[in-house]
């Protein structure tokens, strides 16, 4: 009952007049950015995010959030009519979306995905409503052990979890760690890794290192692949909406399926992209028309959307909670919060409830109007990828440049970000993961402090790490986690040493 009294309150906030105009640019913004490949919700927030220096929190955070929305609702559109994937989550949607649309289907297609996109984003809205609050109070009887714990299991999540390679996933997260350590020593007052530049002595600017990653980094490639859009133009009918609604409702277990794995994918945090895929493939499997999937199953586009925007959504629960991002894009937030003077965890439910159930209404409401936007204005988003990307690609060098630069209106932070961006470009064609090093330099100093503290209350013994029931189960669980690569491999060298022997 609480919450519902407190969400109404957030209601109150998010609906003024500002905030509202803010809702309507950030989805316009992000479907904008979503329809773009090069660019994406991670890329979008972090170039936009100084645009918002200005604002209060709550309404900074509701159109950054908003920008989120559209992008993952504009990742649909290049994938179903220019077989494009806008955002890596959405290479599923182009199995099934894009032979929709050669088979001058588009329009339902699109209704499709956007509105089970819609229906994931509600049912990870309605999760985080009535479990963060209870998170958030259990999370308050955490101590420093407690929290090395989780961070802890945040990072084996990465490598246990994550696609590719493990030992590409370790190196990234050393690289951020490496980085998080420059500048000054919060425990001891020492300087670390400066080197004589006092632009480091409060280390490397998260907003700096997020816009070349992502925004430079991803242009950088998407120059190099030189990109071409060709595709069908689309127009939504109203009564193909009303048809494709109709239909959708014999897919309900498809849809409920997808929302609790990307869910769980969002807060774990496996990340949108395994969820699409893993719905995906359990739809194929367990539907009576598994075998016209790949062939233009509307099926095969719900299962993928539902579960990557349950996904995106849910991502943030852990970030408010206990201050730990289950995504890129929830990363490049939790930094913003950061730098807004706003602390993520446990406390925020306390001291900024205005701020939290702000937020919380917000997704309500910015995603019934992402809804509405996106369907009302499909042929408007589709005529932008007919822009040269010859033109688009210096346009958006130019906005990141100018974000870095009025960070601290220093040119060094625009040379930073210029090498951040050489960093990502390198990461992208190596095939080495950024969530794991963003993930790092975000985290790593609160997980060092964490550890130290942990060590300095118990003078220096580890077992302060499984003195109790509910660290030493985080803790457990993360070490199997983290070797859980370990182990597939020795189980496959096992198993084709028995196939050897059985062979001979």
């Amino acid at each position: 009952m609480d919450e519902i009294i407190s969400l109404l309150h957030g209601f109150s906030v998010a609906l003024t007049p500002f905030n509202l105009a803010l809702m309507a640019v950030g989805i316009l913004l992000g479907v904008i950015i979503g329809v773009l490949p090069g660019l994406g919700g991670a890329n979008g927030v972090a170039i936009l995010l100084p645009l918002t220096f200005s604002m209060p929190p709550t309404s900074a955070i509701i159109m950054l959030s908003c920008i989120y929305w559209g992008a993952l609702f504009g990742g649909a559109i290049t994938s179903i009519l220019f077989n494009i994937p806008g955002e890596p989550w959405s290479v599923a949607t182009t199995f099934d979306g894009h032979p929709m649309a050669r088979q001058g289907r588009a329009d339902e297609a699109l209704t499709a995905a956007f509105t089970s996109s819609f229906i994931g984003a509600l049912f990870a809205v309605i999760v985080i409503t009535f479990l963060a609050p209870l998170v958030a109070k259990f999370a308050l009887r955490f101590g420093p052990a407690e929290f090395f714990a989780v961070f802890f299991l945040t990072f084996a999540s990465f490598i246990g979890m994550g696609r590719g390679s493990p030992m590409k996933v370790v190196a990234a997260m050393c690289l951020g760690f490496a980085l998080g350590v420059v500048g000054l020593d919060k425990m001891t007052g020492t300087l670390r890794f400066t080197f004589g530049h006092e632009e480091l002595l409060s280390g490397f600017d998260f907003l700096i290192a997020v816009i070349g990653l992502f925004g430079i980094g991803e242009i950088l490639s998407s120059i190099e692949d030189g990109l071409k859009f060709q595709g069908a133009h689309a127009k939504i009918r109203l009564g193909a909406v009303f048809t494709t609604w109709k239909k959708l409702l014999s897919y309900w277990g498809t849809s409920l399926r997808s929302c609790l794995i990307g869910c769980w994918m969002g807060i774990t945090p496996g990340g949108a992209t395994p969820a699409s895929f893993m719905s995906y493939g359990l739809a194929k499997r367990f539907s009576p028309r598994g075998a016209n999937f790949g062939r233009g199953e509307m099926e095969g586009v719900v299962a993928p959307e539902t579960a990557a925007h349950a996904a995106g959504t849910s991502a943030l629960l852990p970030m408010l909670t206990l201050g730990i991002p289950g995504s890129p894009t929830a990363a490049v937030l939790l930094g913003g919060l950061m730098i807004w003077g706003l602390q993520p965890g446990p406390m925020l439910f306390v001291e900024q409830k205005e701020f939290v159930w702000g937020l919380i209404a917000s997704m309500y409401l910015g995603n019934l109007a992402g809804l509405i936007i996106v369907i009302t204005c499909v042929p408007l988003f589709a005529a932008i990828l007919r822009i040269p990307f010859s033109i688009v690609a210096p346009v958006i060098l130019v906005v990141c440049a100018i974000g870095a630069y009025t960070v601290h209106n220093s040119m060094f932070d625009v040379w930073m970000m210029v090498v951040f961006g050489l960093v990502g470009y390198a990461f992208n064609k190596l095939d080495y993961p950024l969530a794991p090093l963003v993930l790092a330099i975000v985290l790593g100093d609160k997980a060092e402090e964490g550890f130290r503290q942990a060590l300095l209350g118990s003078q220096g013994s580890l077992s302060v790490f499984f003195s109790n029931w509910l660290v030493g189960g985080i803790m457990g669980l993360g070490i199997i986690l983290a070797l859980w690569p370990a182990f597939g491999w020795i189980k496959s060298k096992f198993s084709s040493g028995s196939a050897t022997g059985t062979a001979g």
